[in-house]
């Protein structure tokens, strides 16, 4: 995995991420859009984290922290791209962030129609918590 590089992303990478998004990920939500991902970029530089080869997006994750909990998001491989390690590598970094801001616990929001998604998570130590329902607003139209 020598040729995989990870970096955060920067303003001028919004257009690109969306565009992966839109192939790569399994469904949207009410912030994939550019100001959306704009305030994301602005608030917490570090929080969207891209895997690169080539010079092309391959991966991406969004590792947020809000001071008390990591939140991880948008974990996203290129089709092209599965099952190489770039989820796993995207999750290390994601861990390493936290772990250097104080962070104790990952959470992470995955369909659960991703079915194929559920072996990554599993294959990197995270588990499912049937027990807490997670419960969602928007709060714009």
């Amino acid at each position: 995995m020598s040729d995989l590089h990870i970096r955060c992303a920067a303003p001028a990478d919004i257009d690109t991420v969306l565009r992966f998004w839109r192939e790569a990920a399994e469904g949207t939500s009410i912030s994939d859009d550019r100001d959306g991902v704009a305030r994301l970029v602005a608030r917490d530089p570090d929080a969207l984290l891209l895997a690169e080869r080539d010079g092309r997006i391959a991966g991406t994750a969004i590792a947020g922290f809000d001071g008390w909990r990591c939140h991880l998001y948008r974990l996203a491989v290129h089709p092209d791209h599965r099952r190489q390690g770039i989820g796993s590598a995207l999750l290390a970094a994601a861990e390493e962030r936290f772990l250097g801001l104080g962070g104790r616990r990952g959470d992470a929001m995955v369909l659960d129609r991703n079915e194929p998604a559920h072996h990554a998570w599993h294959a990197a130590g995270y588990a499912p918590q049937p027990q807490w329902s997670r419960w969602v607003k928007h709060l714009t139209d």
